[in-house]
């Protein structure tokens, strides 16, 4: 079938701020189809259609797509939001654990972009929404990998955006900072724990967990992406909630020995 209103289609929806984001775009008007890698497990969502969708497998994205444009005609959004989380130092953190964290965080971007780009090409519309963070540009003691996956996703949106503007497409970041999602529980651990960072590890473990149950609510972050899905001028960077905003007014104004010295404080590690 066809339709006149907006599609969405929203990756890693079962939960967090991918439930969030599509309810609050079927209240925005838009028809939704959210994607889960197990739809069996969803509790159905009113208003959002789910698929199955592993975005780490090729021909699970592409069957997805597929099915959305047979089903509605158009693909107008694109939220990237699967990911995965990644803590431990960095000599803690295997090859094949990086490799691992990047194929779904930057690589399952990547598939998606691809699959759903000629379909926004063609109608000359179209707008790509990549969940980033505020770790895309501030550095995380202990979590280099997901920090490096999230730094890959700011440089590809930005380089994507210059490309498929043209085409009547824009491709937008959206970075949250701490969100109530359970984030840190649900992270990968170190698949090479040493005993040379395992107290500060903890530490640094314990600072998180405490900076996630104080964050922001999921519905903070889902109302930035339907400012990035609605807005008639979208900006290219929208961050999601007041500690975002202020980290990327830290990180663009202050001196880099401030900075650092903050980064330090924050995270508890010696000077």
């Amino acid at each position: 079938m066809t339709t006149n209103r907006p599609v969405a289609l929203v990756t890693g929806a079962s939960s967090g701020i991918g439930k969030e984001t599509a309810l609050a775009l079927v209240a925005a008007g838009f028809n939704v189809l959210g994607t889960s890698r197990d739809t069996s497990r969803v509790t159905p969502l009113d208003g959002v259609t789910f698929l199955d969708l592993d975005v780490a497998n090729n021909a699970s994205v592409s069957a997805a797509v597929q099915e959305v444009s047979e089903r509605f005609g158009r693909i107008d959004i694109l939220v990237n939001n699967a990911g995965v989380g990644s803590m431990g130092a960095a000599e803690e953190t295997s090859v094949e654990h990086a490799r691992s964290v990047f194929d779904t965080n930057v690589f399952g971007v990547m598939r998606m972009v691809n699959e759903v780009l000629p379909h926004m090409r063609a109608q000359r519309r179209g707008r790509i929404i990549n969940i980033s963070s505020v770790l895309g540009f501030l550095p995380q003691p202990y979590m280099a990998a997901y920090a490096a996956s999230k730094h890959a996703i700011e440089g590809y949106t930005e380089s994507l955006d210059h490309e498929v503007r043209d085409h009547g497409v824009r491709a937008l970041i959206v970075e949250p900072a701490y969100t109530r999602t359970g984030f840190e529980a649900n992270s990968a651990k170190p698949d090479t724990p040493l005993h040379a960072y395992a107290k500060q590890r903890q530490t640094v473990d314990r600072v998180m967990g405490q900076a996630v149950r104080n964050g922001d609510a999921p519905a903070t972050v889902a109302k930035a992406i339907v400012a990035a899905a609605t807005d008639p001028k979208p900006k290219l960077r929208y961050t999601a909630g007041p500690l975002a905003g202020r980290a990327r007014i830290l990180r663009r104004l202050a001196p880099a020995g401030v900075f650092d010295q903050q980064i330090r404080k924050t995270n508890q590690l010696a000077d």
